[in-house]
């Protein structure tokens, strides 16, 4: 985790304007797959192919495009210093979790059985 301070920098028209347009033909993309039906599937799946890869390429070089990759670039570097339970540690929890269910499970059964008791036996017969 990185102890900098860093200031948000300023959004910039320009990369707002390419990621819109990016957007666009990304979405264009998936009308036109939607609306082209009487064509073959092959042109159709060309189509939305092509203008998803042109929306991601222009996407990609905007201003927040290039922040994005550098966050899953730090997200990366953070994940690769996680420390990881042994396989040991792994299995012993999640036997504890399962026991832990089966109890829960077992306190609301019987919980259920008592207050359907109570409403059914108890105080209908009272009726």
């Amino acid at each position: 985790m990185s102890t900098q301070k860093t200031a948000p920098a300023p959004e910039s028209k320009g990369g707002i304007v390419l990621m819109t347009i990016a957007v666009l033909i990304a979405l264009s993309g998936v009308f036109a797959f939607a609306l082209l039906a009487e064509q073959p599937t092959a042109v159709r799946a060309g189509i939305l192919v092509g203008c998803l890869a042109v929306g991601v390429v222009i996407g990609w070089f905007s201003a927040p495009g290039k922040e994005f990759a550098a966050y899953c670039r730090a997200s990366y570097e953070e994940l690769r210093r996680v420390v990881w339970p042994t396989r040991k540690e792994t299995v012993n929890t999640t036997g504890l979790v399962c026991a832990f269910v089966v109890v829960v499970a077992f306190f609301l059964f019987v919980v259920d059985k008592l207050i359907e008791f109570l409403l059914y036996d108890v105080l209908l017969s009272l009726i």
